[in-house]
């Protein structure tokens, strides 16, 4: 699954890979475990919802 970006300061979509997906998320969560939240945010942007944490949203790439 491709997963895309978004800062709440910009205005476009960004592919992002994984290992820069799981810098994103350990900057916007603090302590909480990244995988974790990874696995989260997969499961829950599968049927096209988009999520956000912190001031980053995250949302499956169209095709």
């Amino acid at each position: 699954m491709e997963i895309q970006t978004q800062y709440n300061y910009e205005k476009i979509w960004t592919d992002t890979k994984e290992i820069d997906l799981l810098n994103i998320i350990s900057d916007e969560v603090g302590d909480a475990d990244p995988k974790g939240t990874l696995l989260y945010i997969k499961d829950a942007i599968k049927n096209g919802k988009t999520i956000t944490v912190g001031s980053c949203k995250f949302r499956k790439k169209a095709k």
